[in-house]
């Protein structure tokens, strides 16, 4: 048993305080559901009071392997669920907003963040465009008020929850290109990274989505199919990352588009079963984000880091947003600024940051930081003024086009 102890000794301050954090977070639930924040910042700011910044009891390393499983065990299960929810049939009747927004949108987010990152600070590109890649997902899950008043209308919600469900995806892909450019520099070979990573990635993806879709009945328990799911998500991380060596997280993010899209059924049995098992990872990377970084790393760059926030939050997105749903007649200049305006920054961000972290590229920290800065920021700003938003939203709907 001492042996036994001794291998996990690491995990016992973790183990312990995101144990405590658990049950304060189920008792406090119900007050956090009335409130406008939800349970994300409870668990951010225990983070920095317990981290280095503050009681020192979370004393993590960013390139420990407690935190980088963490991410990996995160990330599999966010791009997984994320890429279930891209069904065949919600891109067949409603994908033209959001297909904008990832189109166009989504990338012009990424450039105006490089631009304003490398004028605000001494970055050179390649580490500018890594922060632009890190700031560009959404995730309204973070003011879900948005997402889940019947009153807003649907076709806002919707562009909003299938925006969210492919943007973590997309971004990977520039993310991991980016962090090896920065890692490699002059070593770095674009066509190989396609090639290998994306390529073999996604085929790899493909192939366990095609076998995993054939080998569960149709007529199993949900709870057979919910698990069945969970082992598919992990067995297309692990196939892809064996030689010739693809990258496991876009296998993940295609095979779950793939699967979703043949076993619909396996697909809802998920998604009910799945929510507190996302939930509890999507806390501890909250959790030990917040005891990484101190306030002294996070305004390392100083006023340069917050006009890049405030440019993320206040420009970027919005313009983005306004130009790629130029013309567009399902919604007005109100819904494009209330679509502009809900697009925060939440896990996805904070988890590919936490690989960033991880990586031995030369200003890691800085860009880590940056990116952490706007998710703490959003976390506040957008749970401030999700509920009064959606109010405001759902007053200007017509009554044909609420609930």
């Amino acid at each position: 048993m001492p042996l036994v102890a001794a291998g996990v000794e690491f995990l016992e301050e973790p183990a312990a305080v995101f144990g405590g954090m658990l049950m304060l977070g189920a008792l406090l639930s119900g007050v956090a559901r009335r409130s406008f924040l939800s349970l994300t910042p409870v668990f951010v700011v225990a983070g920095f009071i317990l981290g280095q910044e503050g009681l020192g009891v979370l004393d993590l390393d960013p390139s420990a392997d407690f935190v980088q499983a963490l991410a990996v065990i995160a990330l599999v299960l966010i791009l997984f669920r994320d890429g279930l929810e891209v069904e065949a049939e919600m891109l067949q009747k409603a994908w033209h907003l959001p297909f904008r927004n990832l189109v166009l949108g989504m990338p012009l987010t990424a450039l105006l963040v490089a631009l304003a990152t490398h004028v605000c600070t001494d970055l050179d590109w390649i580490d500018s465009l890594l922060v632009g890649a890190l700031l560009s997902p959404t995730d309204p899950v973070l003011s879900s008020t948005v997402v889940t008043n019947p009153r807003v209308p649907r076709v806002i919600r919707h562009s909003l929850n299938l925006e969210s469900g492919l943007n973590d995806g997309l971004a990977l892909p520039a993310v991991l290109a980016l962090t090896a450019a920065a890692e490699s520099r002059d070593d770095f070979v674009w066509w190989q990274f396609v090639l290998q990573d994306v390529g073999v990635g996604a085929l790899t993806g493909a192939l366990v989505a095609w076998v995993a879709a054939r080998l569960m009945p149709r007529g199993a328990m949900a709870h057979q199919k919910s698990l069945f799911a969970l082992g598919v998500a992990f067995a297309a991380y692990g196939t892809a990352v064996l030689p010739p060596e693809g990258n496991g997280f876009i296998a993940v993010f295609v095979c779950a588009i793939a699967f979703g899209i043949w076993r619909p059924d396996v697909r809802e049995a998920f998604e009910v079963r799945s929510e507190d098992v996302l939930e509890v990872v999507k806390l501890g990377v909250f959790l030990v984000f917040g005891a990484i970084f101190t306030f002294e790393a996070l305004f390392e760059d100083g006023w340069a880091a917050v006009a890049i926030v405030a440019f993320t939050l206040l420009v970027a997105r919005p313009v983005a947003v306004f130009v790629s749903l130029a013309g567009a007649r399902q919604v007005d200049t109100a819904a494009k600024a209330f679509i502009a305006w809900f697009g925060p920054k939440g896990v996805a961000t904070m988890t590919f940051a936490l690989f960033v972290l991880g990586s031995s590229a030369p200003e890691a920290g800085r860009i880590a930081a940056i990116a952490a800065l706007a998710v703490f920021v959003s976390v506040i700003a957008h749970g401030l003024t999700d509920h009064p938003g959606s109010e405001w939203m759902a007053r200007r709907a017509p009554p044909d086009e609420a609930a």
